[in-house]
């Protein structure tokens, strides 16, 4: 089951990650495509699949966030990409601060795939 859970968390990275940069690219050309009821709904389901995936093997593994500095790393790191995320895709005010934002957003992603694969909350660090 565990395996199973770690697959569908995956999975649904890859595709957060990816449709990410689908609506950011769609927000720098105007697209009206944004407005597409799909493309509004389809990150809310994927990201409970995430999340309950991410509950799920954090409960099967016994190791939690607030216990495990890396996984307390991933839910800041979290919070950062989902602030950024929303900045670059609906709230900034300006085109240049949707990409700064934007930019940005990747970065906190990439940091918390990162620290998911090292365990680590200092990335670059030994263990």
């Amino acid at each position: 089951m565990y395996i199973a859970f770690k697959h569908l968390h995956i999975a649904c990275v890859i595709l957060s990650g990816l449709g990410f940069l689908l609506r950011g690219i769609l927000m720098l050309r105007d697209s009206p495509w944004l407005q597409a009821r799909w493309l509004r709904i389809a990150p809310h389901v994927n990201d409970t699949l995430l999340f309950s995936a991410a509950v799920g093997l954090a409960v099967m593994s016994e190791q939690y966030p607030f216990v495990e500095p890396w996984l307390t790393a991933k839910i800041f790191g979290l919070i950062a990409y989902i602030i950024l995320g929303s900045l670059a895709l609906k709230a900034g005010r300006s085109k240049r601060l949707r990409v700064v934002c934007g930019l940005l957003a990747v970065l906190a992603f990439t940091y918390i795939v990162a620290v998911a694969m090292t365990r680590n909350p200092l990335v670059f660090s030994p263990a």
